[in-house]
């Protein structure tokens, strides 16, 4: 049988064959790799041109606010340009006369949100009275709401007190006189206001009144440089707005990418020295920059998909581990001296080894923190554990006290927190089986099993068909949470029926122009219906995808990170979004968020497709789920080498065709859309599937609305066609 439009895809994949050798070899920045694409005239290099990183460590400013230039400023351009001074100017009254109150004030602009250490070239200052005149900064990532005043958004602004000759003053955290005219250090920020002022407490060594000479301002950025160069995984689609958002998901995650310093982390007691100079993915590239288990749910997901950096996750994980309580629970980041009740997080650990494991095959991080493991699942949660259910239930022993990665007050047998626990034993009892362990596996894999048909039981709200949150007193709390829902949909305690309608419960009354919020209602706490966490949002997206839901996955993430690409500080993805769409804490909100950045494993996971099936991808799966997106590429790195997929459609007639290179040693199994099971399918030109399995162990399955087609490969090049014969 001969469809519509084969003559030319069989000229098409006659000539998608010749060059796929050539694609197996070239790294992925290489301009010799080329995969030409139906309906894609990008050449191979395209994706580079989303790269949001500078391209050398030392940065200048961009431009000058609009309104911005305040009191006597002479050539305030010059901070941009570099030629002709600077100068700001303040006389001192004189003879009784009142006092200048026109304070002069620059606010410059680097043009996207940017960690480091801030350095001026003063051309030297003059006073009349007593005291160096007085230079005080404040930094912000935003100039909307009300972030940028006198002071820097939760962090300290720095006060200079200025020389009279030429010299470079760099902000290096400490006081320059005992505890007086002091600078914070590194700071997150987009915007920094530069103005003539001094703190009475800084007095007899700064003074309000003067004039100051600047040369020139720069910034030194601190954070993971992700140049092209860096990028060891990459993605691009026929959708424009999802691919800058892949990369501006990858440029915060950058941002929150550095050295752990001591002067830079969170004040409450958080400077560890089991983290101290080593790479670690921080929460936030403003505050509380200190590592968090939680976060790297997302951010280390992110993190192996961009950039070889698995050290900066495994440190972070190692040094929890080594923290972890004598009952087996670990603490969630350094802060209080690993003191933070947390709940939620020793599951998170878990999980997070797991993606490690699986994203980068580090076995030995396993082996080392294999007891880890046990005390966590086998001492601490079943002592907070309901005899009767089996389910984690808050209020038991000390757990009443604890809280969760939004310090939410609920209580009983909460469905988020048994669902994470489900995931957890089953990511633990995949790694114990690898490993060798199989009671420990058997034992694991039981108790995910029958904590998942107690969420079924107890926890499911027919009335409305999504799962309840937890309870109220004796009873469920009329209240249906996204994270409970989205991750009995990943756990696979929900099965499909109920996880359709789960999504669809979601998307009917948690749906903002800004994202989905956490709840439906305001229950448990006011606020709370209109109050997005992008860390939990992707879970949910996840969960749309893996239900087979492309259409609305889709949809959620161009509301979520269209609004945060739309709103200042523009590019970095934020912590969390309350009423109206403003950040949901303020000023203390951090807008360049590392658990923000779930749009990258997303689009690589189920746009692209490229899963993880075993360590380090030794089994792989490439299943896209592609909804309105017409055709992707990408790169996925892997210990064993790169894998390249990339797929294209034209679903006017009915075709489909995706091609990838995988190392050798490796398997996979490749999944390719198809109308009904009658569809032909062929692996490199040979036929696999029509009607029933012909080669490659060809297999059907209805995915939701979708049939797919799986056949199995070795590493090496391969093309799978969908919808003609050949």
């Amino acid at each position: 049988m001969v469809h519509h439009g084969s003559l030319f895809l069989r000229s098409f994949i006659a000539s998608l064959v010749m060059i796929m050798p050539v694609i197996a070899t070239p790294t992925p920045a290489s301009p010799a790799y080329q995969l030409q694409q139906l309906g894609s005239s990008s050449s191979s290099d395209d994706w580079q041109k989303y790269i949001r990183s500078p391209s050398a460590q030392i940065i200048y400013p961009q431009s000058i606010v609009v309104n911005g230039t305040l009191g006597n400023v002479t050539n305030a351009d010059g901070l941009l340009t570099g030629h002709g001074k600077t100068i700001l100017t303040r006389p001192a009254p004189e003879n009784g006369s009142a006092a200048d109150s026109s304070i002069p004030t620059i606010i410059v602009d680097f043009g996207q949100n940017i960690p480091g250490y801030l350095s001026i070239k003063f051309g030297g200052a003059y006073n009349s009275t007593p005291g160096l005149p007085g230079i005080r900064l404040a930094f912000s990532e935003s100039i909307q709401y009300g972030y940028l005043t006198d002071v820097s958004d939760f962090s300290r602004s720095d006060n200079i007190a200025v020389k009279s000759y030429p010299y470079t003053w760099t902000d290096i955290h400490g006081c320059e006189y005992s505890d007086q005219v002091c600078a914070d250090g590194i700071h997150g920020f987009r915007y920094v206001k530069i103005y003539m002022d001094a703190l009475d407490s800084d007095a007899p060594y700064t003074s309000n009144y003067g004039a100051v000479s600047i040369d020139s301002l720069s910034l030194n950025i601190s954070a993971f440089l992700g140049t092209p160069d860096t990028f060891t995984g990459w993605f691009e689609s026929s959708d424009d707005k999802l691919n800058q958002w892949w990369y501006d998901g990858v440029y915060t995650n950058d941002l929150c990418t550095d050295v752990l310093d001591a002067n830079s982390t969170d004040p409450r007691n958080a400077a560890s020295p089991g983290m101290l100079g080593k790479l670690v993915i921080l929460d936030g590239a403003k505050r509380d920059r200190l590592p968090y288990i939680g976060d790297l749910a997302v951010s280390a997901r992110t993190s192996y998909l961009s950039h070889d950096v698995p050290e900066a996750t495994r440190n972070v994980l190692a040094d929890l581990a080594n923290h972890q309580r004598a009952d087996g629970w670990i603490p969630p980041a350094s802060i209080n001296n690993y003191t933070l009740l947390l709940l939620d997080y020793p599951l998170w650990w878990i999980a997070c080894t797991y993606d490690l494991f699986m994203y980068t095959g580090d076995t030995d991080f396993v082996v080392t923190y294999y007891q880890t493991m046990i005390n966590v699942l086998d001492d601490f949660y079943p002592a907070i554990t309901d005899n009767t259910t089996q389910m984690i239930t808050k209020g038991i022993g000390s757990s009443g006290s604890y809280g969760d990665y939004a310090f939410i007050n609920r209580s009983g047998p909460i469905t988020y927190l048994n669902a994470l626990y489900v995931i957890a034993l089953d990511n633990a009892a995949s790694m114990a089986t690898y490993l060798g362990h199989r009671q420990d596996a058997a034992r694991w894999s039981a108790r995910s099993m029958v904590v998942a048909a107690a969420i079924n039981t107890y926890n499911f709200d027919s009335s409305v068909g999504a799962f309840f949150d937890g309870s109220c007193g004796d009873t469920y709390c009329a209240t249906h949470a996204q994270d409970g829902n989205s991750l009995s949909i990943l756990s696979g305690a929900a099965n499909v029926t109920r996880a359709t309608s789960a999504l669809a419960y979601l998307a009917a009354h948690n749906a903002r122009f800004y994202g989905n919020a956490f709840y439906d209602n305001d229950v448990v706490a006011g606020g709370y219906s209109q109050r997005v966490y992008t860390f939990i949002s992707y879970f949910e997206i996840e969960a749309r995808f893996k239900t087979g839901l492309a259409d609305s996955a889709l949809e959620e993430i161009r509301r979520l990170y269209g609004w945060m690409e739309a709103n200042d500080p523009g590019i970095t993805m934020w912590e969390g979004i309350g009423q109206g769409g403003q950040p949901y804490e303020g000023a203390f909100t951090s807008l360049a968020h590392g658990w923000g950045t779930g749009v990258v494993p997303a689009l690589t996971n189920y746009v692209l497709g490229v899963m993880p099936q075993g360590p380090g991808f030794s089994i792989f799966s490439v299943k896209p789920i592609p909804g309105d997106v017409q055709w992707a590429k990408g790169v996925v790195p892997t210990p064993h080498g790169p894998i390249y997929v990339a797929w294209d459609s034209n679903q006017a007639v009915g075709l489909f065709y995706l091609s990838v290179s995988a190392p050798t040693g490796t398997k996979g199994a490749v999944s390719v859309p198809v109308g009904n099971s009658s569809v032909p399918v062929y692996v490199d030109n040979e036929l696999a599937w029509e009607n029933n399995g012909h080669a490659y162990a060809a297999t059907y399955e209805n995915y939701a609305d979708a049939g797919y087609v799986s056949v199995q490969v070795e590493g090496g090049d391969h093309v799978i066609t969908a919808g003609y014969s050949i």
